[in-house]
C-alpha cells in the first residue's frame, strides 16, 4: 500500500483539493476516494491562518469518516481545543489564554466558525477524534517529534487510540508541569535554552529565549548551537560560533521511518535524514506549496526525495 502523507493545510483547502486530484483521488459526491492501493494521512495543522477552514475540515473528516484516511493532531488542533476550554481552576480564564497574539493565530478558524456556536462544539468534539500519534509495523506519525519517553508520559492521559481526553487536555494546558513539556515536546517539538542574554523574536513576535532543536540529528549534544536549531539565519548570527549544545535530552528510539509536519520548510523537498520525513513546506503562505510524501508499505527505508510531490498552484510552475 502507498500512504499519502499529506503536510500541515492551514485552511487552504483549494491547494488540498489540488493536491488530491494531482494523487489521482477523486471525489465520489461525499468524500475524495484514493486511488487503488493508496490511503492518505493527514500530518496535522488543519486549522487556522488560511481562509477556507471549514471547507478543509469537511474534506479532511469526510475521508476519516470513510476509511480512507488517517490522521493525527497538530499544535494548532490542540490550541483550539485549550482556546475554547475554561481553566477549572480559575473558570474567568482559558486553558489557553486570549490575548492578542493567540487571538490572531486563530482568527481565521474564529472567522468561520464563530466562538461558542453550536458549530463550534461540533468542530471541538471532532477535534477530539484525532490522535496525537500513530505508530504502525513500517512507521511513525507524529506532527512534531517522536520522543517516546514525552509519549509514555501522555499516555495515561489518552484514550486507548492516542487521542486526548478533556481531563488530558486540562492536565497537558498547565504550564511548569511533566505533562506540559511532554506534550509541548510531541506536538512542538524539542528545544534548548539559549546563551544567556540572548533572545530570538519569532514570526508571531513573541520574544524567545528558547530555540527549536533539529533532533533528527545524530550526535546532538556534541554539536555546536548553530549547527542544531532551527530559526532564521539572522536569528543565529545572535548566537556564538563556538557555544555548545548542551543537555540536549532526546534520543530516538525507533528503527521505523519517522514522519512530522510543523517545521515551515521551503525549497525542494528532501528526508530531513536518513530515517525522518517532514511534509510541511510552508502551504500556510501563498509562495508555499502543499506537500505529499508516498510511503510505500512494503519498502518504507529509504527514505528518498524522488517520494516527494509538491501542488504547484501558481502561475511560475504551470
Amino acid at each position: 500500500m502507498i500512504i499519502d502523507i499529506i503536510g500541515d493545510i492551514h485552511g487552504y483547502a483549494d491547494k488540498l483539493i489540488g493536491l488530491l486530484h494531482q494523487l489521482g483521488y477523486k471525489h465520489n459526491g461525499q468524500h475524495f476516494v484514493p486511488p487503488t492501493g493508496h490511503r492518505a494521512l493527514f500530518i496535522g495543522d488543519l486549522i487556522d491562518r488560511g481562509s477556507q477552514q471549514l471547507a478543509t475540515l469537511e474534506i479532511v473528516f469526510a475521508m476519516l469518516d470513510a476509511d480512507v484516511a488517517d490522521a493525527v493532531m497538530g499544535n494548532h488542533e490542540y490550541n483550539a481545543l485549550a482556546y475554547a476550554t475554561r481553566d477549572p481552576d480559575n473558570t474567568s480564564q482559558y486553558l489557553r489564554s486570549h490575548n492578542d497574539i493567540h487571538r490572531r493565530q486563530h482568527e481565521a478558524f474564529l472567522a468561520e466558525i464563530p466562538f461558542g456556536s453550536e458549530q463550534h462544539e461540533y468542530w471541538l468534539q471532532r477535534l477530539y477524534e484525532i490522535p496525537l500519534w500513530i505508530e504502525t509495523d513500517y512507521a511513525c506519525f507524529v506532527h512534531a517529534c517522536w520522543d517516546t519517553d514525552s509519549m509514555a508520559i501522555l499516555k495515561p492521559l489518552l484514550t486507548d487510540d492516542n487521542c486526548l481526553t478533556p481531563a488530558g487536555l486540562i492536565a497537558t494546558a498547565k504550564e511548569d508541569t511533566i505533562a506540559f513539556d511532554a506534550l509541548e515536546r510531541v506536538l512542538k517539538g524539542v528545544e534548548t535554552g539559549l546563551p544567556d542574554g540572548i533572545v530570538m523574536v519569532d514570526k508571531e513576535g513573541t520574544k524567545r529565549t528558547r530555540v527549536r532543536v533539529r533532533w533528527w540529528l545524530d550526535e546532538l549534544n556534541t554539536r555546536t548551537l548553530r549547527e542544531v536549531s532551527r530559526a532564521p539565519s539572522s536569528a543565529l548570527a545572535q548566537i556564538p560560533p563556538d557555544a555548545l549544545a548542551e543537555n540536549i535530552d532526546f534520543e530516538l528510539k525507533t528503527h521505523k521511518p519517522v514522519f512530522v509536519g510543523h517545521y515551515w520548510l521551503t525549497g525542494t523537498p528532501e528526508p530531513l535524514s536518513p530515517q525522518v520525513a517532514c511534509t510541511d513546506y510552508s502551504a500556510a503562505v501563498d509562495s508555499g506549496y502543499l506537500t505529499c510524501y508516498q510511503l510505500d508499505t512494503e519498502q518504507p527505508l529509504p527514505l528518498t526525495a524522488s517520494h516527494f510531490v509538491q501542488h504547484y498552484h501558481d502561475e511560475k510552475h504551470i
